[in-house]
């Protein structure tokens, strides 16, 4: 076997001597966000659902240290259409430009836009086809959520 015990007592060491340390270790990047970000008020159910992730995330703000502003664009595409020309699936793109910055300076820290794409069926009955929907929109704004945060912990 070509991994041996030896190995794999050595691994931590080899990881450690990488660089490799913990996002929310002790100096970690994110933890400085842990608490600290108040996050824009959102305006859409997007919006709402990309908030919660987020906070849920990097917690409720405490004490305003860092300001996140979002601004999301989303678009549903028809992607299967039957010889009746019904369509069958959708795909939901979404768009997120995000600002963190500085609350007591008002310096930008670092900004950026993330995109990623989600879809869902329309073959079943309307209630069906709704709850997919609103499903799809849910796991996409996840997805975005969890791209912004791996861009910001890396920043």
């Amino acid at each position: 076997m070509w991994l041996s015990r030896r190995h794999l007592l050595m691994l931590p060491l080899a990881l450690a001597a990488c660089g490799f340390q913990p996002v929310y270790g002790p100096q970690g990047g994110g933890s400085a966000l842990l608490g600290t970000t108040r996050i824009t008020a959102p305006q859409t159910r997007d919006g709402f659902i990309l908030q919660r992730q987020l906070e849920q995330r990097l917690g409720r703000s405490r004490t305003d240290q860092h300001h996140l502003a979002l601004a999301v664009t989303t678009n549903q595409e028809g992607l299967a259409v039957d010889e009746e020309g019904n369509t069958a699936r959708y795909t939901l793109l979404a768009k997120v430009s995000y600002t963190l910055s500085d609350q007591n300076s008002g310096q930008v820290l670092t900004s950026g836009e993330v995109s990623n794409f989600t879809g869902y069926s329309a073959t079943g009955t309307t209630v069906a086809t709704l709850a997919a929907q609103k499903d799809a929109q849910a796991r996409l704004m996840t997805i975005v959520a969890d791209q912004i945060l791996t861009r910001l912990n890396n920043r």
